[in-house]
């Protein structure tokens, strides 16, 4: 990871070699963000689906979503399933780290993806979307089960379509995820995202921003375009419901 790379989700997947006769999958270190849901967290998750799953064995597909399935209803899933044991000890286990990282503010995936096979790494993934939070859980499978059928690269085309459309940056996941947040930081707003913002300090804090982003009241001319067009999507968000 450079130095210009801020990890924004992480997930450790620990998993048997691909050579090892006994095969199991276990999950490490994890940092994956869901409040509110599906977060960097869940798009992280869906990444690594979207870039294991196409090269999962066809014999072994149909077991795999019927285990995403099972877990994204609640389901409890015996063991073994898709030839593989899934556990808590990781003892004598491979590390294969998967992260969301930011470099210089746009979303990319690091993925390793040399120690182990496709299914692992795509079982790896579900199982942690099954041990997060009850009530981000579902929404983190949608991602998910939406990411099956993606069969391209995992880059910023990927993330902006798993995002509805939103750009490939950090702001752009926070925007999509919590825009009232984002809206209340952007117009540098204090208040709570489940109270009604008051219409005329909206207007009243776009309005000076918006003044001070424009190049002819000092703002740099290479970034007016981008903060205007920031400024005026958070007010957008902020009076949608007033």
């Amino acid at each position: 990871m450079s130095d210009e790379q801020v990890v924004v989700a992480q997930l450790e997947i620990c998993h048997s070699r691909p050579i090892a006769p006994t095969r199991r999958v276990a999950l490490g270190t994890r940092d994956l963000p869901v409040d509110p849901a599906p977060g960097a967290g869940g798009v992280l998750l869906a990444g690594i689906v979207a870039h294991n799953a196409p090269n999962v064995a066809p014999e072994l597909r149909e077991d795999l979503v019927s285990v995403m399935d099972t877990l994204a209803a609640g389901g409890r899933v015996v063991q073994p399933r898709v030839r593989h044991r899934f556990q808590v000890d990781r003892v004598g286990l491979t590390v294969s780290a998967q992260r969301l990282v930011s470099e210089g503010g746009t979303l990319a995936f690091d993925l390793e993806d040399s120690l182990a096979r496709p299914v692992q790494l795509t079982l790896g993934a579900i199982y942690a979307a099954a041990s997060l939070p009850a009530a981000a859980r579902s929404t983190v499978f949608e991602a998910l089960q939406s990411s099956l059928v993606w069969a391209r690269p995992v880059d910023t085309t990927f993330i902006t379509w798993l995002m509805d459309g939103a750009g490939a940056t950090l702001d752009d996941l926070r925007s999509w995820n919590d825009p009232v947040s984002w809206a209340l930081e952007i117009l540098e707003i204090e208040g709570k995202v489940d109270e009604a913002p008051n219409k005329r300090l909206v207007q009243r804090r776009f309005r000076t921003l918006l003044r001070e982003a424009h190049p002819d009241h000092g703002g740099m001319s290479e970034e007016a375009a981008s903060r205007i067009a920031e400024l005026t999507e958070a007010r957008r968000i902020l009076l949608a419901g007033v």
